[in-house]
């Protein structure tokens, strides 16, 4: 796959989070995290997991607000262990969830990038290269 094609399948995935935005909370690491996405995504109510108290509470937050969750955890070992541990909260509670969203970024960003807090930066960096190929 070369990068345009990358650059597509980001912006689908990006713009199904967005979709969803409305009645779902992010699930996601850190303030980092949440400063990469926004210039992605735009507004977006989110619930920082690391910052915030943990998976518990994450999966107890976004059942009070009565919606869905999206996580977006880094896809390193620590982010893949806490998105575990939130899948596991939020079937407990029986809080619907997509990680499929997550799965599809990493699987088209893990050659390049290891965490949510750089996808911005490579997202750039991508539409940069691609731009270079349009002259």
């Amino acid at each position: 796959m070369n990068d345009r094609e990358r650059l597509e399948l980001i912006d689908a995935v990006l713009d199904d989070i967005d979709s969803q935005l409305c009645d779902s909370v992010l699930l996601i690491e850190g303030i980092k995290d949440k400063r990469a996405l926004e210039p992605l995504i735009g507004e977006f109510e989110c619930f920082m997991v690391q910052r915030e108290g943990g998976p518990l509470r994450a999966a107890e937050y976004v059942s009070q607000q009565n919606k869905r969750a999206i996580i977006l955890t880094d896809w390193d070992n620590k982010g893949e262990y806490l998105a575990y541990e939130l899948e596991s909260q939020l079937k407990a509670l029986c809080v619907p969830f997509d990680s499929n969203l997550r799965k599809r970024l990493a699987d088209l960003c893990r050659k390049d990038i290891k965490d949510i807090e750089s996808l911005n930066t490579m997202y750039r960096r991508l539409t940069e290269k691609c731009a270079e190929y349009d002259y």
